[in-house]
């Protein structure tokens, strides 16, 4: 699954990504706000059992964005959304599609900071259970010699004993 994720502590709060946005869609689909001199982007984390698609009167919530067609404007995915990403515009529902069309989303190619990009999260939770693994077994990391003692961990043990299977 990819997802666009944001990085607020490289935010500047230039609005490219905004504007981008509002230019490709007419209305932007992620916001930028400040509080107290730091610039946080909000958008949609497109939620598993998402609140704003459930409490849809017409169903117009979707995982890729709004059904302009269907929805009546009510304001319940706006009351309902956690991360206050749904926006009422023109009397409809937005919130962002994550480009589905473009290869990268457009708030990402306007992004000068890097502070959005898309990822793949099943990649992402790989790399980090990887690194997390290697972190608590020392596995990757050059072995320490030690002529006075040998103590054997238990990544020793269980490397060892992986190594008699094979």
């Amino acid at each position: 699954m990819e997802k666009i994720i944001i990085q607020s502590d490289l935010c500047d709060g230039c609005l490219d990504c905004q504007e981008a946005c509002a230019r490709l869609h007419g209305t932007s689909g992620i916001l930028v706000r400040e509080v107290e001199g730091s610039f946080y982007p909000i958008i949609c984390q497109h939620c598993e059992d998402a609140p704003c698609q459930l409490i849809c009167p017409t169903e117009a919530m979707g995982e890729e964005g709004v059904d302009q067609e269907k929805c009546i404007g009510c304001g319940l995915c706006m009351m309902v959304c956690p991360f206050g990403a749904a926006t009422i515009h023109e009397r409809k529902s937005h919130k962002c599609n994550q480009c589905p069309d473009l290869d990268t989303p457009a708030c990402v190619k306007a992004c000068s900071k890097r502070a959005i990009a898309k990822v793949d999260t099943d990649k992402l939770q790989a790399e980090k259970q990887r690194k997390h693994i290697e972190k608590i077994t020392g596995l990757g990391k050059k072995k320490k010699s030690s002529d006075l003692i040998n103590v054997m961990t238990a990544s020793t043990r269980a490397k060892k004993a992986l190594d008699k299977e094979a």
